[in-house]
This record gives structure tokens, C-alpha cells and sequence, in this order.
């Protein structure tokens, strides 16, 4: 489910982007055609400003979620489309991929992905979700869900289990198929019935689910989905925005959020499944 941002932005250099728009001038046609920055990247005032040009020259319409100094000298950081990418302070360079502590043995840009996605889910209102919790839980997940994905399905069987582990786990929907699909349109049904607990459970066990239409969040949540890196579905996030999955089994999500609680970080040997 997740673009590259290359492919997002069109797979094309800083330097030559503004190439695929019809020239203003023959003269701006040349300054390009030479690998000159296009102006509005190079009359930016600070690294942050370029940073956004840069990304905005490629792609005018793409949204940028946050801009910070990147933990490399030299490069801001910038989360755009689910991804953490790294743009050069002249705004020149663009760099995709994962940037790895080797000492710390972490993935730098996961903290700032984790922030983000954390004030996503706060956009998200408390009715627009679908839960199910034990009376006392140790631990709130946020599951972006499908109805018809076998991982998906397969949590859903163990949502007892997962309550039993302390586990409150609250619904958002994904619709992996896309907006306007017939597994969209099984979402809606579900997210518009009377009894959204039982018609996710109908749904994910192939019983009909009569389509109801109302006012709904399934394609905001898609959309929020896009935005905090979804892969594939499930995708489960602690409160603090951390993605600790694709599906894993009951004990392990509760001895994965037990280890995130102590010293902040997952079991190094944890799995994690999803469907794309």
C-alpha cells in the first residue's frame, strides 16, 4: 500500500523537476536545462524553508507533516507521505531510506514518525472508533483495520485473547482495496450500522452486513492511514505512536508493549505481519 516517495513525487531529480511543467521563458527552460535550483528553493531563507521548497517544487500538492533539523549535519529532516526523507540544506539533495544509529541500533527517523502519527491519532474523535476492552486495560492499541485481509481477520479471532492480556484495542478503518472499492463500501456498511462492534465481527467472518451510507470517517481514517506510513493492514500503534506491528499474537504484543514500557524499545526478536 505504500508509495515510494520517489515514485510519489515522479521518480525525478531536484535540479531538473520544474522541467515537467510547461516553461515560462525560454531563458527559465535554459536555467533549468543547466541544473540550476529552480528560485524558489534558492530565495528560501533558512534550511527549514528550503527543505519545504525542495519538496513542493517536486510536488505542489504533496503535505508536509513536519520539517526538523535531521540527526545527520548538513540535512533537515522532512516526514511527507508516510515517509521520513532527508533534504539537504541548500535544498539540493534528497535522500530516501532509513537513517541507522549503528551504535544506538535504532532507526532515527522512527521517533519523529512516532510524534507524528501520535498527533494524527488525536484527530481521530473517540466515536469514530471501534472498541474492544477489558474493564481495566494495561495497554490502548490503535489497529488501522481491513474487513477482508486474512491478518486482519485473524486478530479480530483473538480479540478476546487480547483483551485477557490487559489489551484495549480500538479500530480505525482502512480499506486496503481503496476508496469507492467494494471492500471500502463493506467498511462504510460497518462503520454506519447500528451495532459497529458486532458488523466488524459479521464482516471479518464473511457474514452480510447490510450497506448502510451515513456520515462517516472511513475515508478520513484511510487517509490518516496513508499519512502515518501504513504498509500493509493490520497496522497497530501504541498511544505513543510507535508501530509495533502487523499482526502478532496476543503474548506477544502484550510482552512487546511490557518492553516498550520499561526501557522504550520492541524485542529485537519480535515479528511482524501484515497484508499489503
Amino acid at each position: 500500500m505504500k508509495r515510494l516517495l520517489i515514485a510519489m513525487l515522479g521518480a525525478i531529480s531536484l535540479s531538473a523537476c520544474a522541467q515537467t511543467s510547461p516553461p515560462a521563458t525560454t531563458a527559465k527552460a535554459a536555467v533549468q536545462a543547466k541544473g540550476v535550483l529552480p528560485v524558489e528553493i534558492t530565495s528560501a531563507a533558512t534550511p527549514e524553508a528550503r527543505a519545504r521548497a525542495a519538496i513542493h517544487v517536486v510536488n505542489p500538492k504533496v503535505a508536509i507533516d513536519q520539517v526538523s533539523a535531521a540527526p545527520m549535519p548538513g540535512f533537515q529532516q522532512v516526514i511527507v507521505g508516510g515517509e521520513v526523507v532527508y533534504v539537504s540544506n541548500d535544498g539540493k539533495y534528497l535522500l530516501q531510506g532509513a537513517l541507522y544509529d549503528i551504535a544506538a541500533k535504532k532507526n532515527l527517523g522512527e521517533a519523529s514518525m512516532a510524534e507524528v502519527r501520535t498527533k494524527l491519532l488525536k484527530t481521530i474523535p473517540a466515536g469514530d472508533r471501534i472498541v474492544f476492552a477489558p474493564p481495566n486495560p494495561k495497554y490502548t492499541v490503535t489497529v488501522f483495520t481491513d474487513v477482508d485481509c486474512a491478518y486482519c481477520r485473524k486478530f479480530h479471532s483473538q480479540i478476546a485473547d487480547y483483551n485477557r492480556q490487559g489489551i484495549a484495542v480500538n479500530y480505525v478503518a482502512f480499506p486496503r482495496m481503496g476508496l469507492g472499492s467494494d471492500d471500502f463500501k463493506k467498511m462504510v456498511a460497518v462503520w454506519c450500522s447500528a451495532d459497529p462492534k458486532k458488523a466488524l465481527t459479521d464482516a471479518k467472518n464473511d457474514r452480510p452486513v447490510a450497506y448502510r451510507n451515513c456520515t462517516n470517517p472511513v475515508t478520513m481514517e484511510y487517509n490518516l492511514g496513508q499519512r502515518m506510513g501504513l504498509t500493509g493492514t493490520p497496522m497497530i500503534l501504541t498511544s505513543d505512536g510507535v508501530q509495533v506491528g502487523g499482526y502478532l499474537p496476543p503474548d506477544q504484543l502484550r510482552a512487546t508493549l511490557d518492553k516498550l514500557a520499561s526501557d522504550g524499545s520492541p524485542p529485537v526478536a519480535s515479528t511482524a505481519t501484515g497484508e499489503r
